[in-house]
C-alpha cells in the first residue's frame, strides 16, 4: 500500500473524527479506510488512533504524528504545484503571525490581496504582541518589527523601521517644541506604562555637531535611553497614539504607525536630528532546507508592497 496513502487517510479520519466521513470525502468504503489505518500502525509499531464505535480520539504519539503528516502533504502538495503552470502555482495553507498593531495596518490588509493572486492557498493570519513560536506551533512566518535576537530562525528584512517623537500641531504651538531630548522632562510625555514589554526607554543618538544641554553634550554619538515622564502612561500603545492624535502630549512612536499622519500635516516629528538608528522590519522564518513556495511568494509579496515608494505615507 502507498505509504503517502497511509498517510492522506490518517490525516483526513483525524481531522475530521469519522472513518466514515473521511471515507465519503475520498469516495471509498469506510472499511478501506480502516485497513489503511491499521497498516500504517503495524508499520509504525504504535497505536495513532483510538477507536470506538461513537468516536476516534487521538492518541499522544497519534496528535504529534498528525502534525507531521499535514507538514508532509503539504510540502507534497507545493511541490507539485511548483513544478506546474511555470513554477508560479502556489497552493496549501500558509499560516502567518504578527504584532497586534503593526498587523492591523500592514499585514492584514495584504493578505487577501496575495489571496487574490494565489487563489489555490488558504490562509490564517494571527494577531499577538507575544513572541511566537513560530517553529513549535506550525506558523509558516512571522512578520517583526525590531532588532532581531540571534536564533537558528532566518530573517529577512523588509524595511526599516525608526522611532520618532511627534505631537500635533495644537500641542506644540500652545507648549512649544523640545530643542533637545533632555528638554522633554518640561512636557507631558505619552509614555507606555511599567507592566508593558518596553522597558530600556526612548532612544536617541546624541550628535557630536549639535550643541544640546550639558548632560546632551556628554553623551556625543551614543544612543542613549530615557524615561520621560508625564501625567499618562497606559500599556496600550495604540491608545497612546491616539490620544497623541488628539493633542494630549508628546509620543515615542514608530514611522510605520505615524509616517501617513505626519504626511498629512495631523502630527510633526521633533527632535529628528536625534533620532536613533532605525531597526528593521523582518520576515522571519523556521530554518528549512525546502521552504515551501507559499512562502517564498508571501515574503517577496510584502517585501515589494513595503518598499514601494511612497508605501508608509499612504498605508
Amino acid at each position: 500500500m502507498d505509504k503517502l496513502k497511509q498517510l492522506e487517510s490518517f490525516v483526513s479520519v483525524a481531522t475530521r473524527g469519522s472513518l466514515t466521513a473521511a471515507a465519503h470525502a475520498e469516495g471509498v468504503a469506510p472499511a478501506i479506510m480502516g485497513r489503511r489505518l491499521d497498516a500504517l500502525e503495524e508499520r509504525l509499531g504504535v497505536k495513532l488512533l483510538i477507536r470506538t464505535t461513537r468516536r476516534i480520539t487521538l492518541t499522544h504519539e497519534g496528535s504529534a504524528f498528525l502534525e507531521d503528516c499535514q507538514r508532509i502533504i503539504a510540502d507534497v502538495s507545493n511541490a507539485e504545484a511548483s513544478v506546474s503552470a511555470g513554477g508560479v502555482k502556489a497552493a496549501g495553507h500558509l499560516r502567518i503571525t504578527a504584532p497586534a498593531g503593526f498587523g492591523r495596518r500592514h499585514v492584514a490588509p495584504l493578505v487577501p490581496k496575495f489571496r487574490e493572486l494565489h487563489p489555490d492557498v488558504t490562509i490564517s493570519l494571527n494577531l499577538s504582541d507575544r513572541v511566537v513560536d513560530i517553529a513549535g506551533e506550525g506558523f509558516d512566518c512571522a512578520v517583526r518589527v525590531g532588532d532581531m535576537p540571534d536564533s537558528s530562525l532566518v530573517s529577512v528584512r523588509m524595511a526599516d523601521n525608526r522611532r520618532l517623537c511627534v505631537a500635533t500641531p495644537a500641542y506644540l504651538k500652545r507648549h512649544g517644541a523640545p530643542k533637545s531630548p533632555a528638554d522633554l522632562a518640561r512636557f507631558h510625555c505619552l509614555t507606555l506604562s511599567s507592566d508593558a514589554s518596553q522597558t530600556r526607554g526612548w532612544a536617541f543618538r546624541m550628535p557630536g555637531s549639535l550643541a544640546g544641554s550639558a548632560d546632551d553634550r556628554g553623551h556625543a554619538g551614543e544612543v542613549v535611553y530615557l524615561k520621560p515622564g508625564g501625567p499618562l502612561d497606559c500599556s496600550d500603545g495604540q491608545v497612546l497614539h491616539e490620544w497623541c492624535l488628539a493633542g494630549y502630549g508628546i509620543a515615542w512612536r514608530s514611522t510605520w504607525e505615524v509616517e501617513s499622519e505626519i504626511a498629512a500635516g495631523l502630527l510633526v516629528a521633533v527632535l529628528e536630528d536625534f533620532a536613533a538608528p532605525p531597526n528593521g522590519i523582518y520576515a522571519v522564518i523556521p530554518q528549512r532546507k525546502h521552504l515551501p513556495l507559499r512562502v517564498r511568494l508571501w515574503i517577496d509579496f510584502i517585501k515589494e508592497r513595503y518598499s514601494a515608494p511612497g508605501y508608509w505615507n499612504q498605508a
